[in-house]
């Protein structure tokens, strides 16, 4: 049952705000990495925004914790995946944006991002997940740690694995 907000210890509205502000693109990509699925993503990020409203390990007025955050959409996004066993869309349906570049850079950079998409579908989920915590988030060891609920000397070694992974599944692609 939601809980009175009158009676809510967790972030105000404003609070809220603030943190989708700051880490919702963070959250969407984390999510993207898990479930495919754009539309999937955006439903992750909801999901994680109201369990960091109602369940903020912090004090109102204090700064909900990115690592923390990051875990709930972990969780949110595979939790989601097991309750859907059906075969989700590729990440390939990220909007496009509307920036005003010349057509030959734009479509070099497509098939850019396209190849990168494709080495990426190729590795394991934990992969994508720390690849993208770590080199799109910008996410320290120990944040990643806190996050997968994983070792550091773990975390280490994954990363290495996957940034590995990524790099021989991008000389496949050239």
């Amino acid at each position: 049952m939601p809980k009175d907000p009158s009676t809510h210890a967790g972030p105000t509205a404003d609070e809220l705000r603030a943190v989708v502000d700051r880490h919702a693109a963070a959250v969407y990509r984390v999510a993207l990495s898990i479930v495919h699925d754009a539309g999937l993503a955006d439903d992750v990020v909801q999901e994680t925004m109201i369990k960091a409203w109602r369940s903020s390990p912090v004090a109102p007025g204090e700064l909900i914790p990115r690592s923390w955050l990051l875990k709930v959409a972990h969780n949110s996004a595979i939790s989601l995946l097991r309750s859907r066993r059906e075969d989700l869309r590729g990440p390939d349906t990220l909007p496009e944006s509307p920036t005003e570049i010349d057509t030959d850079r734009r479509v070099e950079g497509m098939a850019q991002l396209d190849e990168l998409w494709e080495a990426m579908r190729h590795l394991d989920q934990d992969a994508r997940v720390l690849i993208a915590l770590k080199e799109v988030d910008g996410l320290s060891y120990e944040d990643i740690s806190e996050t997968l609920g994983l070792p550091l000397p773990t975390v280490k070694t994954r990363l290495f694995r996957a940034r590995r992974q990524l790099k021989d599944a991008l000389k496949e692609w050239r």
